[in-house]
């Protein structure tokens, strides 16, 4: 992924109920490996049921970085990823081990590996603007416009495509550069040679009989009573990014009397599988994974042997 000579790392991504973890610990007792969490739901505290937070034991064998850095009413960002992350990688480089980087939010194993882009945030009453332009002449015209200031992204737009077209024209009249500009100095190498595997199932039925059974379990060890807990300690809405998680929007719900228990179940057990459905799309169009079946009796020695084989390649 990354150019000769840099230090090697590994990513395991996944998504939820693939096995991740179980994997990632078994390659920690194998080789010198470290792991940093890639999941914006395990960085909050108190959030251990619904989040399948490794516990103590699993800890105890292989420590996780990133896990319980933030109360669950602070945001977590991206941005505050990608500097803890790369602040911790040149750590566990430093004592001459090897970054194991272990999650499901393919979000953070983007910014990560791409860098972020410096666009600014969503203008409101330009975006009205731009809104009644539309109307006025069409998306065609504004898409004409948008070419004369950054063909490069009007070349890739459909003349149609209004969300995008309204977002580069946005960017241009914030900044006065245009968006393609402002992407292409984003990208920054990431300064390891990477090792991506994927835990991709070969049956996606089987994938969800275990996340139901998973979801049976947080709700048999007290995933109500976790958010019932939470809601006491801690000032929340049920907008906070921690209580949109899937499995804690449901329990909220269900607590405000909105839903009852069967449909609590339901519900999050449908939400986790939309959950993994999204996962497995970016994973499936990922370049540079490769993949490993969670479901085979060989992916542990699989992955191992690839493992390996990574951390033995010699630099040219």
């Amino acid at each position: 992924m990354s150019a000769p000579g840099f230090p090697p790392a590994i990513f395991l991504m996944g998504p939820t109920a693939s096995g991740k973890t179980a994997l990632a610990v078994s390659l920690v007792e194998r080789f010198p490996l470290e792991i940093v969490s890639v999941d914006s739901a395990l960085v909050y505290r108190g959030m251990d049921i619904g989040t399948a937070k490794p516990d103590a034991a699993t800890l105890a064998r292989a420590p996780h970085h990133l896990l319980d850095i933030r109360d669950p009413a602070e945001a977590y960002s991206a941005a505050a990823f990608r500097g803890d992350a790369l602040r911790l990688m040149a750590g566990i480089v430093a004592r001459g081990r090897v970054p194991l980087l272990v999650g499901g939010t393919m979000l953070y194993f983007r910014a990560l590996l791409q860098g972020l882009d410096d666009l600014p945030r969503a203008d409101a009453s330009l975006r009205t603007e731009l809104e009644a332009a539309a109307a006025a002449r069409g998306w065609p015209a504004l898409h004409a416009e948008l070419a004369t200031v950054d063909p490069v992204t009007a070349a890739r737009l459909a003349p149609n495509d209004s969300q995008r077209i309204g977002r580069a024209l946005e960017i241009f009249q914030l900044t006065g550069k245009p968006m393609s500009a402002l992407l292409d100095r984003a990208q920054s190498e990431l300064p390891y040679r990477v090792l991506q595997l994927a835990l991709i199932p070969s049956d996606r039925a089987a994938l969800h009989q275990r996340i139901a059974a998973r979801f049976d379990a947080m709700l048999a060890e007290g995933l109500l009573a976790e958010v019932e807990t939470l809601r006491r300690d801690y000032v929340l809405t049920p907008d906070l990014p921690s209580m949109r998680a899937v499995g804690y929007r449901q329990a909220w719900a269900c607590l405000d009397g909105d839903i009852d228990m069967q449909a609590l179940r339901e519900q999050g057990i449908a939400a986790t599988r939309q959950l993994a459905k999204r996962q497995l799309t970016w994973l499936r169009s990922w370049p540079g994974a490769v993949a490993l079946d969670c479901l085979a009796q060989d992916m542990e020695s699989r992955a191992c042997a690839l493992v390996q084989a990574h951390l033995q390649a010699r630099s040219t």
